[in-house]
């Protein structure tokens, strides 16, 4: 959906006011209105949006009920698809419940280069050591989708990637509402979904439940899980707001593990593993205050408080191995028993404060972030030889591990308004960075006591700036630095089948943008920029031999990679172009497209393209909508990319290789009756076979193919 911003002016306008028989005029003072306006495309954010300054980024935003889209399965190749460059890994039948996103040739899996909010807070379990997705709410419950490219690393944290912030549904603030989507497709898929809103006095309150089953498009798949959410937010006065949110998670989800190139080649819906679950449960609590000090003056304080898990029962073995009866006792070998246990804490508080320094208006923002985060992972136990779900060990786990960090930052970023026209925002973040490690690792069946603490200190500088340079039209540009350190999941993998260099070096680079965006007379809407990613010290996986001659996976730091390119998006609303009555409806056309050139500049593989980084990304997308029918048609390509840095066409080992181009068309339509709401859709309307990822630990090892094509319908309605 086109966004943009929708502001009335009415100044010095002169009123007559009847008073005792005789007329009266009084000068108003002028009034400015503000607001978002929903059209097809996506928009950006405001250059400020108290407490954050968003001047000179690269902003997007996605209105998810604007998008005619899977959602019940989150499809989010058609939901977040608009947004240029957007690389998916679409995982959902491998094992995770949620796809990994990533841009600008930077690691997709489970959105781990990207800093992920929730309403504002972060959802994973610790944003420096376990930065990996595993809990999302379900788009149904979703408003819009925030992006911020690169420069976000200043006000919400050193990601390289930049953040993504969903914003869930307010619900009604007047009397109480209630709706409900109940949604049916291929592969036994049912979801359900069920919200309850409203308001009494000063409270105002909002729930929602999810519930999805699903067997899955390839053999050995099978979901179930359930998602809630509840918020209560107590206005106390205009000036003051207090909220207490709670997120849950509960899923238990059956596996098809990974295949080699060969198995892929020849049953793409093929597994090769029956016995592989997890499950993780995922509980989150935030409570939050805002505050308006002064007109000029705004405090926000939140804290967050999140318990998870994620425990594995599988055989973990590369998919050409066989887990298959052993012919003399006639039964299954034991299988794998993983557990991790995550628990953190983070409470930010943040000040917006609007100043004038001689006659140049300025808008301060500044903050200070505290977090403590605990994981424990335990690892390699043998478990049962059933096939069930069953995390029984019938002997002791061979690895332990107990992590501990604590983070203390404070940043400050400044918006300076030289002109009517032209803004500039220098920025600084502080971090102290505290990392503890102890553990028992089994070698050779000895045991060994490991025990490692490592404290850094880091500023980040970064500045952005913005010029309106017509009336709908504007340049923005920015250069920020960031910071990635390693973290568990590269040091001690879960279920890798690599080897792990015990040397690894904290990752660190810096983003820049230079775009400009606007609209045309409501009928053009465009977004077009060109960026540049250095990342320094970058983490990967390379093929090397041992000294008997043994090829095995090695994770190490690989050299510093190069990301540049450009990334735009277009949209035409071809009815009001030509001037058509609106009685006939909107037909619109995007064109969504990102380039990344983003290579090795040193060391091995110099010149070689990065991991996980295609070239092309491109998507183009055709609607039309009336005021109770809208119908969508979306064709998506991605060039290849490569599962390894030595750049491997093929290779006997499934980690390694090419992750070929692919095309995909989905198309959605939805019909609006009253209170009845229908939707219908087929994605993959080709049927194409293709996949997105090459792994060397969970969901795989190997490659994990992506799904065919899959038919749903919903049925919805809303009750006041």
């Amino acid at each position: 959906m086109k966004l943009f911003l929708l502001a009335a002016g009415l100044e010095g306008c002169m009123v007559a006011v009847a008073q005792d028989d005789s007329a009266r005029v009084q000068a108003l003072e002028k009034v400015v209105i503000i607001g978002y306006k929903a059209m097809n495309g996506i928009g950006h954010l405001n250059e400020i949006k108290p407490p954050f300054i968003f001047t000179g980024k690269k902003t997007e935003v996605i209105v998810v009920d604007s998008i005619d889209a899977n959602k019940a399965i989150n499809n989010t190749r058609q939901i977040l698809g608009r947004i240029p460059g957007l690389n998916i890994v679409e995982s959902e039948t491998g094992g995770f419940v949620a796809n990994g996103i990533g841009i600008r040739g930077l690691n997709p899996v489970q959105s781990l280069e990207l800093n992920v909010r929730q309403n504002g807070y972060n959802i994973v379990a610790d944003v420096f050591g376990y930065n990996e997705t595993y809990y999302l709410p379900p788009m149904e419950a979703v408003e819009r989708v925030e992006i911020i490219k690169g420069a976000s690393s200043l006000q919400f944290g050193s990601q390289l990637g930049g953040m993504v912030n969903y914003v869930l549904k307010e619900g009604s603030s007047k009397k109480p509402s209630y709706s409900s989507m109940n949604t049916a497709g291929s592969g036994g898929l049912f979801n359900s979904n069920h919200a309850i809103s409203g308001a009494s006095g000063k409270l105002r309150y909002i729930s929602f439940l999810n519930y999805r089953v699903m067997q899955g498009w390839r053999a050995n798949s099978h979901q179930q899980q359930l998602t809630g959410y509840g918020n209560i937010k107590y206005q106390a006065s205009n000036n003051l707001s207090m909220g207490l949110e709670y997120s849950l998670l509960r899923n238990q989800i059956k596996m098809p593990g990974g295949l080699t190139d060969a198995q892929f080649a020849a049953d793409s819906r093929a597994s090769v593993r029956s016995r592989n679950w997890v499950k993780s449960p995922w509980n989150i609590l935030s409570a939050n205050m805002e505050k308006k000090l002064s007109q000029n003056t705004s405090l926000y304080l939140g804290t967050t408080f999140l318990s998870g898990e994620r425990s594995l029962v599988w055989f973990n073995a590369l998919p050409d191995v066989a887990d298959k009866n052993n012919p003399v006792s006639g039964a299954y070998a034991n299988r794998e028993v993983d557990k991790e246990i995550m628990k953190s804490t983070a409470t930010e508080l943040r000040l917006s404060h609007n100043y004038q320094f001689g006659k140049v208006k300025n808008t301060l923002a500044a903050g200070a972030r505290f977090s403590y985060a605990s994981f424990k992972r335990k690892e390699e136990a043998p478990g049962t030889n059933g096939s069930d779900f069953d995390l029984t060990t019938t002997g002791e786990y061979e690895e332990q591990y107990n992590f501990q960090t604590i983070n203390l930052a404070a940043f400050l970023e400044n918006r300076i308004q030289l002109s009517d026209r032209f803004s500039i925002s220098p920025g600084i973040r502080l971090e102290t960075l505290e990392t503890e490690a102890e553990g028992e690792v089994e070698i050779s069946g000895v045991e060994k006591e490991v025990e490692e603490e490592k404290e850094r200190q880091f500023v980040l500088l970064g500045i952005g700036l913005q010029h309106e340079v017509a009336k709908q039209a504007t340049a923005y540009g920015n250069i920020t630095q960031s910071y990635r350190p390693v973290d568990y999941a590269q040091l001690l993998p879960l279920g890798s089948v690599s080897k792990v260099d015990p040397d690894l070096k904290d990752p660190k680079g810096w983003n820049a943008d230079l775009g400009i965006r606007g609209t045309v007379r409501q009928f053009f809407n465009y977004d077009i920029s060109l960026f540049y990613l250095r990342y320094n010290d970058r983490i990967g996986t390379v093929l090397r031999q041992d000294d008997a001659g043994n090829a095995y996976s090695y994770r190490t730091n690989l050299a510093q990679s190069v990301h540049k390119g450009v990334e735009s998006y277009l949209e035409l609303n071809i009815t009001r172009g030509l001037k058509v009555s609106t009685r006939l409806g909107n037909l619109s056309l995007y064109h969504s497209f990102a380039y990344t050139d983003a290579r090795y500049t040193n060391g091995e593989f110099k010149g070689n393209r990065v991991e996980f980084a295609p070239q092309w990304i491109s998507r183009i997308g055709l609607s039309y909508a009336k005021k109770w029918f809208s119908i969508s048609l979306q064709f998506s390509h991605q060039s290849k990319a490569y599962g390894d840095a030595a750049n491997k066409e093929h290779s006997s080992n499934p980690v390694f290789g090419v992750i070929p181009a692919y095309s995909v068309m989905d198309w959605s339509m939805t019909g609006n009756w009253k209170k009845f709401k229908l939707k219908t859709g087929i994605n993959n309307l080709t049927d194409q076979r293709y996949f997105t990822q090459r792994t060397d630990e969970y969901p795989g090892p190997g490659l994990i193919p992506s799904i065919g094509r899959s038919v749903y319908v919903g049925v919805g309605w809303e009750v006041f």
